[in-house]
């Protein structure tokens, strides 16, 4: 279903009907925008392999698809995704877990080249944590709670959570949350660099659909792009980072869409982007 421009509040649809197999998504557009919305409230969205399958399914599609330039994940009030479905875990052995490759589908999200907004309200803890630092631009709202308290369980992140905190607010503070398992509210977390704004709980999801709409009014293949360059800077040294973006920079004038962004500027006009 498409909403309308108007639509200020999280996307819901319509119950199944009685014995269809209930999606753990919730998936509708608004104009250039693909909203997902998980659907496990009763246990606070933990992220079970077949949510993450659906949710990963849904992201390639509107990779994909031309007509969708942004993408926006949100949960409920409560969670965003409060962890991993630790039941689905807990008594499985090292070969089941192997076996069963469960990260494969978080690397799939991972390769999604369209610009990913995330609406955190809650808790984002855990999974919900990981997910939350695999999306480009995130709006906390003052109520979410942030952690990685794995250890609390026995174990440690396994979805990149290591890795990801670690380059989004130093070693120090990392190492305090991974091994302690403590969280981290809202005001600290836009403090470290893990969240790109934090607003009242009852404007979280509205001020993460204005910005993926102003997002989506963009050149496409500049977003795109400029989301790899600036991931980029993740993996290189900033020699190679720049050399890297300046490519990618050059390559930018040979799309359409360059060429009507900066005729537009000097006609001081709004440019029509249309991904070419």
């Amino acid at each position: 279903m498409t909403s309308t421009a108007s639509m200020t509040k999280p996307p819901r649809e319509n119950a199944p009907p009685p014995g269809a197999t209930e999606s753990l998504i919730l998936a509708e557009t608004d104009g250039a925008v693909g909203i997902i919305r998980f659907n496990r409230p009763k246990v606070l969205n933990a992220l079970n392999p077949e949510l993450m399958t659906q949710l990963a399914d849904q992201l390639e599609a509107w990779d994909a698809d031309d007509s969708l330039h942004v993408l926006l994940i949100t949960g409920g009030d409560r969670a965003f995704a409060a962890g991993a479905d630790i039941g689905d875990m807990a008594e499985r052995s090292v070969v089941e877990m192997e076996q069963r490759n469960q990260f494969a589908t978080w690397d799939r999200i991972r390769r999604v080249r369209k610009p990913i907004v995330a609406a955190v309200s809650g808790f984002a803890l855990g999974g919900g944590c990981e997910l939350m630092m695999m999306c480009d631009v995130v709006v906390a709202s003052e109520t979410a709670q942030i952690g990685q308290p794995e250890i609390n369980l026995g174990v440690m992140p396994g979805a990149g959570g290591t890795q990801r905190l670690t380059r989004a607010v130093g070693k120090a503070v990392a190492m305090d949350m991974i091994l302690t398992g403590r969280f981290m509210d809202a005001g600290e977390a836009l403090q470290r660099g893990l969240v790109s704004r934090v607003v009242p709980p009852e404007h979280c999801y509205t001020e993460a659909l204005k910005i993926a709409r102003l997002m989506a009014s963009k050149g496409p293949i500049a977003l795109r792009i400029a989301k790899e360059a600036v991931n980029k800077a993740f993996e290189s040294s900033l020699a190679e980072g720049v050399e890297y973006e300046r490519k990618l920079f050059y390559m930018l004038f040979a799309t359409d869409d360059q060429k009507e962004g900066m005729r537009a500027f000097v006609d001081k006009r709004r440019p029509k982007f249309e991904g070419k």
